[in-house]
C-alpha cells in the first residue's frame, strides 16, 4: 500500500484534485481509498433508518453493508481524535493508494496544493519552508510561488501529471503499519 497526504489552505483546491485523481488512478488498474479529516461534527446517517435506530439505543458501532457497500459507524462515548495512522489501519489492504486530505500535520509524506492568491482565494503562506513532510508542491501559478524550492512542481489542473509523479515515486510512498502504529 502506497499512502500520500494532500494538505493545503481551505479552498486551495485539495478536494477537486483528491476528487480528479481518483479516476486517474483507477483507469491505470489501480485501486484507490481516502482517508478525509473533517474539522466538524458530521452523520451520515439518517433519522429512521434502522442504523440510526441502533445508534441512537446506544450502540458502539454498527456496520450496515450489502453487496455493493459496507458502511462502519462508530460513536465515540468521550471527544476523540484518531491519528492519520490509526484510519490508515482500518482500511482494508487490498489497496494500492491511499490519499489522504487534511491531516496536514501529519508525518505522512504530502503533497501541497498552493494556490496564488485571487479575488475569491486569499492566498495563504505555503507550507512546505517549514514541514519537511511535503515533498512535492502542485499550483495553478508556479512562477508566483513566494519561495524557490528543488521540489517538483506539478500542474495543479492536470491530475495525470500529479498520477505520474505518484506512480513514478511509488517506492516513496510505501506504507508500513508496523512502523505507524
Amino acid at each position: 500500500m502506497n499512502v500520500v497526504g494532500f494538505a493545503g489552505y481551505s479552498g486551495s483546491g485539495k478536494t477537486t484534485l483528491v476528487e480528479q485523481l481518483i479516476p486517474v488512478l483507477k483507469s491505470r488498474g489501480l485501486r484507490v481509498s481516502v482517508v478525509k479529516h473533517a474539522h466538524h461534527s458530521f452523520d451520515i446517517d439518517q433519522p429512521g433508518k434502522d442504523t440510526h435506530r441502533h445508534r441512537g439505543a446506544g450502540a458502539f458501532e454498527v456496520v450496515v453493508a450489502s453487496q455493493n457497500r459496507l458502511a462502519l459507524m462508530r460513536e465515540f462515548e468521550r471527544p476523540s481524535q484518531m491519528t492519520v495512522h490509526q484510519l490508515i489501519a482500518e482500511l482494508w489492504d487490498g489497496v494500492d493508494w491511499v490519499l489522504v486530505e487534511g491531516f496536514k500535520s501529519s508525518d505522512l509524506l504530502k503533497i501541497e496544493v498552493w494556490r496564488a492568491p485571487t479575488e475569491s482565494y486569499a492566498g495563504k503562506p505555503p507550507r512546505y519552508m517549514d514541514d519537511d513532510f511535503v515533498v512535492a508542491i502542485a499550483t495553478d501559478a508556479p512562477a508566483q510561488l513566494p519561495h524557490a524550492t528543488l521540489r517538483p512542481v506539478l500542474d495543479l489542473n492536470d491530475p495525470g501529471v500529479v498520477a505520474d509523479y505518484l506512480i513514478q515515486n511509488q517506492d516513496r510512498f510505501a506504507y508500513s503499519f508496523e512502523s505507524r502504529l
